[in-house]
């Protein structure tokens, strides 16, 4: 099946600089996919001369915006003063049913706003969520909601849980991905009051629920999915990306302190470039909204080439599963298991 994606190309650091070239090296490679490359087409067609779209035919197709959505802009302007920028469009092309699934660079929570307004949220759904994979030692974990709702009630959790199972069924093609509720410890009766009744709620339903997990628990790849609130989650992405960085830097400062260590760097050469590839975060980029009616897939706003080359084939997976409708069926599903009660 073929599938089209529609491309935020102004939005991110970076632009088209890096969106055009990762959009023409993806289909390059996916050849059942197509790209609607959204902006200014005074900016995207020079560009898209230059790169050079040769033996991609129809493939490849601009749709003029004429306004962009800046990185720091309130949502409210993004929402109502900016009809036709850029990530807008893209959506709308998704809705419209001409794309089946955008991509964007650009401000998270204008992206959110706008993708919730334009493409609604699924029955069952009462907020959609950013699940995105952080890497373990199991292969790797996906973390809902990182940011998306700083407060929680145990039905949204269970909704997330229900949603997190079914982008891993339909990614990773594990027919039951194993669930776990992030908490302060495992026993049950660790944890608020709200994580406790989603811990009851989870356990109903015929998830693979695998009960509370920790925060150690991401890494070491305890579960397939982990849930948790958009604060907590933002907390803890944020905490293992600073985490990264610390380490690579401390290990760069160790390797170039004199002479000796620079040699023993060369001899490691083989282990740090296996290490470095391992955990690449280029390789995770690419966080979903999930609970829309429709597909779209955040980038982050500083990807370079090959971390938004991801984050396109993230989109295009989810489309050919049919993300959306998977997600409502399993929710339609879980309505009717009876709730226990508080």
């Amino acid at each position: 099946m073929a599938i089209t994606l529609a491309v935020d190309c102004m939005g991110g650091d970076h632009g088209p600089s890096v969106t055009l070239p990762a959009v023409l090296q993806f289909l390059r490679h996916d050849s059942d996919c197509a790209a609607i490359l959204v902006g200014r087409e005074e900016v995207l067609r020079p560009q898209l001369d230059a790169l050079s779209a040769a033996g991609l035919g129809d493939r490849v197709s601009v749709r003029h915006a004429s306004e962009v959505v800046g990185m720091d802009e309130a949502v409210a302007s993004a929402m109502r003063g900016k009809k036709d920028s850029s990530m807008r469009v893209a959506i709308d092309l998704v809705k419209e049913g001409r794309a089946g699934a955008a991509v964007s660079a650009g401000n998270t929570g204008a992206l959110m706003a706008i993708s919730r307004f334009v493409l609604k949220t699924l029955p069952g759904i009462d907020r959609p969520a950013i699940c995105s994979i952080l890497p373990s030692q199991r292969g790797s974990t996906y973390v809902l909601d990182l940011g998306a709702n700083v407060d929680c009630s145990p039905e949204h959790l269970l909704q997330f849980g229900i949603m997190g199972s079914a982008l891993v069924s339909a990614l990773e093609h594990k027919e039951r991905p194993s669930v776990g509720l992030l908490n302060i410890g495992e026993e049950e009766i660790k944890g608020n009051d709200v994580v406790k009744r989603a811990a009851e709620l989870l356990r109903a339903t015929d998830l693979n629920f695998v009960g509370n997990v920790e925060g150690n628990d991401i890494f070491k790849g305890t579960a397939d999915v982990v849930v948790c609130d958009g604060f907590v989650g933002n907390i803890t992405l944020k905490a293992s990306e600073g985490l990264a960085h610390m380490i690579g830097g401390a290990l760069k400062q160790e390797f170039s302190r004199n002479i000796l260590t620079k040699l023993a760097a060369l001899a490691a050469m083989p282990v740090l470039k296996a290490f470095r590839q391992r955990f690449d975060p280029r390789r995770y980029n690419g966080a979903s909204l999930l609970g829309l009616k429709g597909i779209v897939v955040k980038s982050h706003g500083s990807a370079d080439q090959l971390a938004f080359w991801h984050a396109l084939e993230k989109a295009a997976e989810e489309a050919r599963q049919c993300l959306p409708e998977t997600i409502a069926a399993r929710m339609a599903a879980a309505a009717t298991v009876p709730v226990p009660s508080a």
